[in-house]
């Protein structure tokens, strides 16, 4: 015969107390608040509130007749953070950020300084010579969008 009571129920009777746990959850929280756990979750925290996971920014590449347009995703990013370089025919997105922060007790002494400094780039070739004196960029909404004129060679015409 079956009975609706948990196994310990049925060998002693004794009800359920939470005090009984206590301790083991006090443990257990002081185990997540304390280092290492705590730096680790810190981490996992940081990862996921980054705007770039990974190390990498989404970029799109589009062409038309006469022009490339290439924009970049760039949520969070100040336009003072963005810099642009161009080679023949590569365009190079740089991302600079630097953070940091103190924290203090009670009386106002540190006991904790974070610095960090991250730089991101993405390099994108192009199949013709970029003329940097044609090249438009806007930033506006996290949406960094570069236009790049195509520059035509002159045409020579072979005779017989």
């Amino acid at each position: 015969m079956m009975s609706s009571m948990p196994p310990s129920d049925q060998n002693n009777n004794k009800k359920f107390k939470p005090e009984q746990f206590r301790d083991l959850f006090r443990s257990m929280n002081d185990l997540i608040h304390e280092k290492p756990v705590k730096g680790f979750l810190q981490s996992i925290d940081e990862f996921f509130n980054s705007p770039f996971p990974g190390g990498a920014f989404p970029i799109q590449v589009r062409e038309s007749e006469d022009k490339y347009i290439i924009t970049a995703e760039l949520p969070g990013v100040k336009k003072e953070q963005i810099q642009l370089n161009i080679l023949p025919n590569q365009l190079t997105i740089s991302i600079e950020n630097t953070e940091s922060g103190t924290t203090e007790d009670l009386n106002n002494r540190i006991f904790q300084k974070r610095i960090s400094h991250e730089r991101l780039s993405r390099t994108i070739s192009l199949p013709v010579v970029i003329n940097e004196k044609m090249v438009k960029a806007s930033y506006r909404d996290g949406l960094l969008t570069i236009t790049v004129p195509m520059v035509r060679g002159t045409s020579i015409n072979i005779e017989d």
